[in-house]
């Protein structure tokens, strides 16, 4: 009869790495909510930076340049994603549209210095210059102001509210001999029949930037006789006399290139187009439209050349329409950045983030914040580690216990560097370690040398066919 061989006795069970005490379920949950506040907060930012402000642009005639102007500006302002909007109110001239500026029914309108100025208009850009051209036939000088008002007028330009300009500029009564003397051209009427008819002069009242592209006044200098580019000698006393009229100079060749007309530079008057705003405009409003103006000039240039040269409003106090505040300061770089204006409102409301952020992070932390284990709890696993070698009794076995001793050193070095171990306990941990490290070393010597006896009544049975 065989002799059974003696069930080894149970291993012990190995001893598990510290884990880390949390709630997944709860992690998963405000991880969420933390990412949904980062983007209320983003998003209701955005908002509060960037609220849309609508503002009416009162206009004249459709196919004006006022209109097309304000047509182009609101394309502008969609194109770099500004906050504000245009809503563009047609009227039958620009005339109404200024009258409905003044009622305050809309934010802006387009004028020309010698229109009726509303008291609350402010500037924000100079859109266009209109000079004046005193026009002589043949070589017929005209020598000065005086002279000019003694002579038969036809006045080309924006329909009566040029010629009362003329009227005005050069203190020509309103008797009927001198509504006789100055008239309204017919549209289109060329130069040349304009002298012909008995106009002694003709005086053109027109945008700069469309004359520098009229190539009719280079047709009729090369026709035979040609005409006279006039001065206007008192063009600085004009100007300061009446402030709606500024000093122009029309540089040489700047009618006709062959002949060159003038052949130098020629002093005159004119008028200016400007953009407004209502007084009341917020200055922060104000002075991002003008950013916008200024930065987008040639988007804004219509075709006809009306806005191909804006230019910054006049900031002096003693400017005929003063510009806004808000246009003022983006002008002079006066412009107060977003931590000038709302740097008080910041701290505070950073404080108070500060105080709703330390709750939120204390809930957070006290709910999903991974508990550390001790050093001196590990310990605990490793002396237990100690008992088990004296009841060795082969060197796999103690193998395996030194594999079990190197895991418990790993997961505490892995541990107290990423705050799932604390160092509480440390040093009970360093001691135990290294003395059931000296214990296996001192276990695996005595096996060396006292090897386990072999049971003679053990047989190794094989069996066998046949």
């Amino acid at each position: 009869m065989s002799a059974e061989a003696p069930s080894p006795a149970p291993t012990p069970p190995r001893p598990r790495a510290p884990v880390a005490k949390s709630n997944r379920a709860q992690i998963v949950v405000f991880t969420l909510l933390t990412l949904l506040l980062s983007a209320v907060t983003v998003v209701g930012g955005r908002l509060w930076l960037r609220n849309s402000e609508t503002l009416v642009f009162a206009v004249g005639d459709a196919n004006g340049p006022e209109a097309k102007f304000a047509a182009r500006l609101a394309t502008v302002l969609k194109t770099n994603s500004s906050r504000l909007r245009l809503k563009i109110a047609p009227n039958p001239d620009n005339a109404k549209a200024l009258a409905q500026f003044d009622r305050r029914d809309a934010s802006l309108a387009i004028l020309r210095t010698d229109a009726k100025v509303p008291p609350r208009a402010r500037a924000i850009a100079i859109l266009e210059h209109d000079v004046v051209l005193v026009l002589s036939p043949g070589g017929k000088k005209i020598k000065s102001l005086p002279e000019l008002k003694r002579k038969k007028i036809a006045v080309v330009g924006d329909g009566e509210n040029s010629v009362n300009f003329v009227r005005s500029a050069l203190e020509i009564s309103d008797s009927p001999d001198a509504a006789q003397r100055v008239q309204q051209a017919p549209p289109n009427t060329p130069l040349d029949k304009l002298f012909a008819s008995g106009f002694a002069a003709v005086v053109v009242i027109e945008h700069a930037s469309k004359i520098i592209k009229d190539k009719t006044y280079e047709q009729y200098a090369k026709r035979s006789g040609g005409f006279t580019l006039n001065a206007i000698d008192e063009a600085k006393a004009l100007a300061r006399k009446y402030p709606a009229i500024s000093e122009e100079t029309i540089s040489a060749g700047m009618l006709s290139s062959s002949p060159a007309i003038p052949d130098d530079e020629v002093d005159t008057i004119g008028l200016q187009w400007l953009l407004v705003a209502q007084s009341w405009m917020p200055t922060t409003t104000a002075a991002e439209l003008a950013r916008i103006v200024y930065e987008n000039k040639s988007e804004l240039a219509l075709d006809n050349g009306f806005a191909s040269r804006i230019e910054p409003a006049a900031t002096d106090k003693d400017a005929f329409i003063v510009a806004h505040q808000g246009a003022a300061e983006y002008i002079n770089d006066d412009t107060k950045s977003f931590m000038d204006r709302y740097s008080d409102v910041m701290y505070l409301g950073a404080a108070a983030l500060s105080i709703i952020g330390s709750i939120f992070a204390a809930i957070y932390t006290k709910i999903t914040r991974v508990a550390p284990a001790k050093a001196s709890e590990l310990a605990g696993q490793i002396l237990d580690i100690g008992e088990r070698v004296a009841r060795t009794t082969c060197t796999e076995d103690l193998d395996e216990l030194q594999d079990e001793l190197e895991a418990i050193l790993r997961g505490a070095v892995i541990g107290l560097r990423d705050g799932t171990v604390s160092g509480d306990g440390l040093d009970t941990f360093r001691l135990g370690y290294e003395l059931v490290r000296d214990e296996i070393a001192l276990r695996r010597d005595h096996l060396k040398r006292h090897p386990p006896a072999v049971d003679d009544n053990f047989v190794v049975v094989k069996s066998a066919n046949g």
